[in-house]
């Protein structure tokens, strides 16, 4: 069995656990209504912005095994070994306003989400195809437009008139916005096809514990749970759906500065627990991580040894006192407890660090970074471009492995665990599904009849 057919198979379990009905309880999908949909953050942040996919599309998407498929590019073709590639668009696609998808539309759009430090050197409309070309090969270019950072939307209408809102080809379009609430109705007109449920609501910025409490209370049908928190969700009896490991906690560690001297990186890198992390903070629902793909992904992952050495950390800093690390932690709950941990392994090996959020130039900074793609290739590639490390990666183990050995060997980024997303749903909801990344696919959702 092959790995990406290996991984759909898991993803594929895993949707039918944590959706699994009676049988004789199941009826056809029901066209109505509105779901109700609850988050932390902003819906339109890159990457994986719960409202992106929703409303825009890509020049092409993925598939669960990591299988690039057309989307609004129906083929495509690459010419002078992956130097160049053309993309056909669809024909007949209308943007939500009406106005047709050109490939000058493509091209404003695509220049808009990434002026600089893209995947390619320079992209041009040539009839119905849209072509990019690059100095370097290109080999992951199909899959890496499937991400969130390259969907298309409208810059500008066949009237000549900037949208006064996001304005796409997908499944839903913005209606309004107001008091914290995105509204966005179903395009009936959509080329996969309308989705069942009329309308979607999407309450923002809101506190995973009025979350919950809104759940329990009839007020949402879908809202996050924290990776450390599902256990207790479990035990509750709530319904929930949860990915695979497709987020990486990781350790970012400056290479200028105090630690331009790779063997304090590295010291630094052995002085973490991530044991403590994974059974005390993430209450077992994280896998210690010392490699960038999660073995389901990657099938090497074994090979990275995660193992904590405070007696050779204390050694390769050869006695060398830094200043005190300024740390910066992005997030809240237990990533704070997270980096108040990891600050008491790193001042044990002898690192003074201190926990400071509003650093604008930290020494150190603990992120969740997101595992976009189920393609390994791809999803290196995008790592190591988010890093300022833009080389290609081909698309085989062997070769994805030398380059990801090759890229943590320079202890600019160490992996700590990989986690999984996961949402508790209501009783009413029928059919929710994940994107690849972890990210709630609407389009096939549905609801059950009111009583």
């Amino acid at each position: 069995m092959s790995r990406r057919t290996a991984i759909s198979c898991l993803l594929l379990a895993i949707l039918l656990a944590g959706l699994a009905a009676p049988a004789a309880a199941r009826t056809r999908p029901r066209y109505g209504g509105t779901l109700r949909i609850e988050t932390v953050g902003d819906p339109w942040q890159l990457p994986s912005g719960i409202a992106r996919r929703l409303v825009l599309d890509g020049l092409t998407t993925l598939d669960a095994a990591g299988n690039v498929r057309p989307a609004l590019a129906t083929d495509w073709q690459s010419e002078n070994a992956g130097h160049r590639w053309i993309f056909r668009l669809r024909p007949g696609v209308r943007f939500h306003d009406g106005s047709p998808l050109t490939t000058i539309a493509v091209v404003a759009s695509l220049n808009a989400s990434c002026p600089s430090d893209c995947p390619w050197t320079s992209l041009r409309a040539s009839g119905a195809a849209v072509v990019f070309s690059s100095d370097a090969p290109m080999p992951n270019l199909p899959a890496l437009l499937a991400g969130d950072e390259f969907l298309i939307a409208l810059t500008l209408s066949s009237e000549g008139k900037t949208p006064t809102a996001a304005t796409g080809t997908g499944p839903f379009q913005v209606t309004g916005f107001s008091n914290g609430v995105l509204s966005l109705s179903a395009n009936d007109t959509c080329w996969q096809g309308r989705p069942f449920v009329d309308t979607l609501e999407i309450r923002t910025r809101r506190a995973l514990s009025d979350q919950r409490l809104d759940l329990v209370a009839g007020r949402a049908d879908v809202i996050e749970v924290p990776a450390e928190d599902a256990r207790q969700a479990r035990q509750q009896h709530l319904l929930l759906l949860a990915s695979p490991p497709v987020q990486l906690l990781a350790l970012e560690i400056a290479d200028s500065g105090p630690l331009a001297n790779p063997n304090l990186r590295a010291a630094i890198a052995l002085a973490v627990d991530r044991s403590a992390l994974a059974n005390v903070i993430f209450q077992k629902e994280g896998q210690v991580a010392a490699s960038l793909l999660p073995q389901s992904l990657s099938g090497y992952a074994f090979l990275f040894a995660p193992e904590r050495d405070l007696a050779r950390a204390q050694q390769l800093r050869g006695g060398i006192t830094p200043p005190s690390l300024p740390f910066r932690v992005e997030g809240d709950g237990a990533l704070q407890l997270a980096g108040q941990r990891i600050a008491l392994n790193l001042r044990e090996a002898g690192f003074p660090t201190q926990l400071n959020s509003a650093a604008s130039h930290p020494d150190l900074v603990l992120r969740i970074l997101p595992i976009e793609f189920p393609a390994p290739a791809a999803t290196l590639e995008q790592l190591f471009r988010r890093n300022d490390h833009p080389d290609p990666v081909e698309d085989n183990p062997a070769a994805e492995y030398k380059a990801e050995r090759g890229f943590l060997d320079r202890k600019t980024v160490v992996p700590l665990l990989h986690l999984p997303r996961v949402y508790a749903l209501s009783p009413r909801v029928r059919d929710l599904a994940l994107h690849a990344d972890g990210s709630l696919d609407l389009a096939n959702a549905s609801l059950e009849a009111s009583p």
